[in-house]
């Protein structure tokens, strides 16, 4: 989709379409075509309209960089899916559709491929944002079905879980025979994708790989300075992650020993301005956190998990996230009042084992060996060493073991590591 104005940003680029700003020489949806051509995907159209003229003059029928390019020429606008009518006889009966004014580089056969395995119409890629609270919110189930969509107008809850859209999707043609639409001017997340939502036919492809729009002068600046240095290749899931993983207690938020109330969770200041430059750096931010009040009843999955949209919510307001959460519920002691005995059991994900962290490994192509486990106890620096983490670990409770980097509070520890 390459036919939008981006008024915001023509402070850059006046006089040219936004896909055409360049970045390291060569324009922005050559950087796009590129990163898709190299894995496979080779038939590409091109919807334009503001001045596309620029864009048939230099992609031309794509031969050159080894693609092959159609056009549709909007003559009117048609919103941003409107188009999609018109070019329905040339799609395929799954096609991506994505935005030609971001900066991505992203694996897309994987992406493909999880689309296939739900059988679903509809796949969104999905991630956390610095800015939620201005973005279009999406709510998943545990098979990451889309239950709800909230676009940036509509009413949201207090706390809620930083997952949104990032403009790249896998559609099944069928959809398009099954939207009734009004006029020719169609808007994609409203008309097409929203009424998906909660009929188990739209589901949510979670990842930390880079995909920004540069939609004003400062995101193309930061983007800028992320291609440039080599962050946005580096976090194609083809190649190994590195990754910060933060114990939540006492490390990200003020210590309480067993947090059983959502009043009792607060944010430690310095943790969030040290989470705002892990996502600034090539790190991952993962959180690894025992939560033992499930095995003793004192919380249920659900309200805990309000408790973790809390975290990132109150983050996302300032600017900061987190690229995954893994929780171990479980506690070896049995016998006591209200304990749930299902979660009474010795696990393998319970730190000091490295259960967590070699799950979110494998989940996100983490390196161990080139990533850091922090926390504000023994248990936090031992999972660490038992996963083959780098460990650092927050002065003031007592640890005989030997961490990589101590320091005060994790801003400190970040910014030795950074």
């Amino acid at each position: 989709m390459a036919g939008g104005k981006g008024t915001r940003i023509q402070s850059i680029a006046k006089d040219i379409p936004k896909p055409m700003i360049k970045i390291a020489g060569k324009p922005v949806l050559e950087h796009e075509i590129i990163c898709l051509r190299d894995q496979g995907f080779k038939d590409i159209i091109l919807t334009i309209n503001h001045l596309g003229n620029i864009i048939q003059d230099y992609f031309k029928d794509g031969k050159w960089l080894g693609v092959n390019i159609d056009y549709y020429v909007e003559e009117t606008p048609l919103g941003n899916a409107g188009a999609l009518f018109k070019i329905k006889d040339k799609l395929s009966d799954d096609f991506l559709l994505l935005n030609a004014d971001s900066i991505f580089d992203v694996d897309f056969n994987r992406f493909v491929s999880f689309h296939k395995e739900k059988k679903a119409q509809v796949t969104l890629f999905t991630h956390p944002n610095s800015h939620p609270y201005d973005s279009g919110l999406i709510f998943v189930d545990e098979n990451k079905a889309v239950t709800k969509w909230l676009t940036k107008e509509d009413v949201r809850p207090k706390y809620y879980h930083n997952r949104v859209n990032a403009g790249l999707h896998v559609i099944s043609k069928k959809v398009l025979d099954s939207v009734k639409i009004e006029g020719e001017k169609v808007d994609l997340d409203r008309a097409i994708l929203k009424p998906l939502a909660n009929t188990g036919k739209m589901f949510a492809y979670d990842s930390s790989e880079y995909v920004k729009d540069m939609g004003t002068p400062d995101r193309f600046y930061a983007v800028e300075k992320d291609f440039n240095s080599g962050i946005v290749s580096r976090r194609n899931r083809l190649h190994k992650q590195k990754a910060i993983f933060l114990d939540r207690d006492g490390t990200i938020n003020e210590y309480r020993k067993f947090i059983t109330d959502i009043d009792q969770f607060v944010l430690l200041d310095e943790s969030v301005e040290a989470i705002k430059k892990i996502n600034q750096s090539e790190y991952l931010a993962i959180v690894i956190t025992n939560q033992p009040v499930i095995a003793r009843g004192e919380v249920t999955l659900e309200y805990l998990d309000l408790i973790h949209q809390k975290l990132e919510t109150e983050l996302g307001k300032r600017g900061a996230y987190i690229d995954g959460l893994y929780f171990c519920p479980h506690h070896p002691d049995k016998g006591f009042e209200g304990e749930r005995i299902e979660y009474k059991i010795d696990c393998s994900c319970r730190k000091p084992k490295p259960g967590l962290i070699i799950k979110a490994c494998e989940d996100f192509n983490i390196d161990p060996k080139q990533s850091y486990m922090i926390g504000d106890s023994k248990i936090d620096v031992e999972c660490g060493i038992n996963a083959g983490c780098k460990t650092g670990f927050i002065l003031g409770r007592e640890c005989d073991l030997s961490p990589d980097i101590s320091a005060n509070n994790l801003l400190e520890i970040v910014d030795k590591i950074i």
